[in-house]
């Protein structure tokens, strides 16, 4: 028996489609079918660990530094060799520090908060609030109520500093903003933060606010915070991609830490070869050992801040990156 083939009937053109060809998906459709984002385990593992590390340091730092009589006279020496040159530096460096005030914490953790929930970051703008708060509240325990400064120098070199209030305000508060910065601008936020934490730092150091060491405790206190807060961001603080065919790569962002890190190094090697010097030899270049000290210390707070920077930006942006599970 032949049986007619009738032909189907052409499609009906219906809402959000053209009639003719594929489906016309509305602007943002997409998104509904996209793989729910889960945490990266190893990413956070690391950033854990990094944390855990920067707790070690800030104790290392002030066991040598302030613990030793020969840590104590390499801090008190770059103490004094900040008088040279003090006139003029003090010019550049005071305004620096007038930034840093309570006004200065409140917009700070404000813009990184408002940020956050402008992106539908809930738990990122809380985290970034507890990071700036938790790191100050640790730096003034540590400095007032947990760390002293014995008198192991003639004369005395007056109460423990250790960590720096000023360095821990500004670090915290470029870090939070780093944290709550979208994928793509991070790299430019955490140059902006190292170069205004960098000068904080340094002219704590000009004005004889602190030594060497108390503020690269600071900036390893901010560090541990900072890190503390990548290995808890839950999934639902990931990045979320904008359009089709997007990418999480962030190649930009690798370039700057790595040369942070390259910078830091070169900075860390000189100033790390000028104390070894001075511990062992007393003066390793022909000027005062004070001045020496001095300098070398600057180029210690500037490697530590770099390296701090460009650690985090790359915890930050690999904890952000979502592994990709079905709906």
């Amino acid at each position: 028996m032949l049986t007619e083939t009738r032909p189907l009937p052409p499609p009906t053109p219906s809402r959000g489609t053209s009639g003719v060809g594929a489906p016309i998906l509305p602007v943002g459709a997409w998104r509904g079918e996209r793989p729910v984002p889960q945490g990266r385990t190893a990413p956070r593992v690391v950033a854990a660990v990094a944390a855990l590390l920067a707790v070690v340091g800030v104790w290392l730092v002030w066991r040598f530094f302030v613990g030793t009589a020969v840590g104590q006279r390499v801090d008190e020496l770059a103490f004094l060799g900040a008088t040279h040159g003090q006139g003029r530096l003090w010019q550049v460096a005071e305004p620096v520090l007038d930034v840093v005030s309570v006004a200065f914490v409140v917009a700070g953790v404000g813009v990184a908060m408002l940020v956050a929930v402008v992106r539908r970051r809930w738990v990122i703008a809380l985290q970034v609030a507890v990071l700036v708060g938790g790191a100050n509240v640790t730096t003034q325990v540590l400095k007032h109520g947990v760390l002293d400064r014995p008198e192991l120098l003639a004369g005395w070199t007056g109460p423990n500093t250790l960590p720096s209030g000023h360095t821990t305000v500004a670090a915290s508060v470029s870090v939070a903003l780093l944290l709550v910065t979208p994928r793509a601008w991070r790299p430019v936020v955490a140059l902006l933060g190292a170069a205004y934490t960098g000068a904080t730092g340094v002219s704590t150091l000009v004005g004889q606010w602190h030594r060497p060491s108390d503020v690269v405790a600071a900036l390893l206190v901010v560090l541990a915070w900072g890190a503390a807060v990548c290995a808890l961001t839950p999934a639902s603080s990931t990045d979320e991609l904008r359009k089709p065919g997007a990418s999480y790569a962030a190649p930009g962002s690798y370039v700057v830490a790595g040369l942070l890190l390259l910078a830091s190094l070169a900075a860390g090697l000189v100033s790390g070869a000028t104390l070894v010097g001075l511990v062992t030899r007393g003066d390793p270049v022909p000027l005062s050992p004070d001045l020496t000290a001095y300098a070398a210390g600057a180029l210690g707070v500037l490697a530590v801040t770099g390296a701090v920077f460009a650690v985090l930006l790359v915890l930050r942006q690999l904890t952000a990156q979502p592994r990709l599970a079905p709906r």
